[in-house]
């Protein structure tokens, strides 16, 4: 530990997409997984618990912060790149829109619809991430995991991942994405593939709020329904606690206009869960991990 960086009493708020969460009693930033399997191991000697944090998307913190230490994963980055026999392995710690961009640029088909992902390669395995009919199931062959309660790291192979809509094996397990591996289509003209990346892209941004801090969609989408337009039909844009806001450009996030807490965003949460299931008798289910909340 002597030799890897930590603070203590840290916001995390620079460190989540919402820009809200309270001080980490301890916090690393990780470069490689010696520096991953030693904090593990110290927290583990130590028996003090610890908290996963990638890119910050899909999460909310309490206000009052965590115990413990945080993990953020955000220098964890990296990928190597066949582009003969379209595979590519990503660190848990590179984000998806980075990915992207690489793959295409080499000329690889599968990765153009994750450009406007707002998560780590990690996050995006746990949670089976996707957009645009597509999902991280299809193109990912097996990742690389670390047991969080000490051991060695082995493999797991995509059919043993139990992939379903937005959710994974991994999500209930201790583990953590060392790393993921990824097959893709050869063969293909890569400025055809930048442009629809780009495409792609332009089409995110001129329909979701990226000018204010947000998670990324907050629900999912129940069966045969949009959790987007459910929330717009009851008239619940512009909706604010506090400086949490339901998004005039997407009913599916929730902004923070510049002073929000967690307190507000996880009332609004609340407020619209209680709209629609008045309204429709569906009970949405959020997208958001929450970390610090009892």
């Amino acid at each position: 530990m002597d030799k890897i960086e930590t603070s203590t009493f840290k916001s995390l708020s620079n460190f989540t997409t919402w820009r809200v969460g309270g001080p980490a009693e301890w916090l690393a930033e990780p470069r490689d997984i010696p520096e991953i399997q030693e904090l593990i191991n110290w927290a583990n000697i130590k028996k003090i618990p610890f908290n996963i944090i990638g890119c910050g998307s899909n999460l909310l913190i309490n206000d009052d912060g965590l115990e413990g230490l945080s993990l953020v994963l955000r220098k964890f980055q990296g990928s190597h790149i066949d582009a003969k026999n379209g595979i590519i392995e990503a660190l848990g710690g590179e984000p998806m829109p980075t990915l992207s961009r690489r793959a295409a640029k080499a000329g690889l088909h599968g990765l153009e619809w994750a450009i406007g992902i707002p998560g780590t390669v990690g996050g995006a395995a746990v949670m089976n991430a996707g957009a645009q009919g597509c999902c991280t199931a299809e193109r990912l062959q097996s990742v690389t995991v670390l047991p969080l309660k000490g051991g060695e790291s082995f493999e797991i192979n995509q059919k043993d991942l139990d992939f379903g809509y937005r959710k994974s094996l991994l999500q209930k397990e201790e583990l953590l994405v060392l790393s993921s591996r990824f097959r893709l289509e050869t063969g293909h003209n890569k400025e055809d593939l930048i442009q629809k990346t780009n495409d792609n892209l332009h089409h995110r941004t001129n329909t979701q709020p990226y000018h204010l801090p947000s998670c990324g969609s907050v629900f999912r989408n129940p069966k045969h329904h949009h959790a987007g337009e459910l929330i717009e039909n009851l008239g619940l844009k512009g909706h604010r606690i506090g400086g949490a806001e339901i998004s005039n450009i997407h009913a599916n996030f929730i902004v923070n206009t510049g002073q929000a807490t967690a307190s507000n965003i996880l009332e609004l949460i609340q407020f619209i869960k209680e709209k629609v299931k008045a309204a429709h008798g569906l009970t949405l289910q959020t997208e958001v991990k929450q970390l610090g909340f009892k």
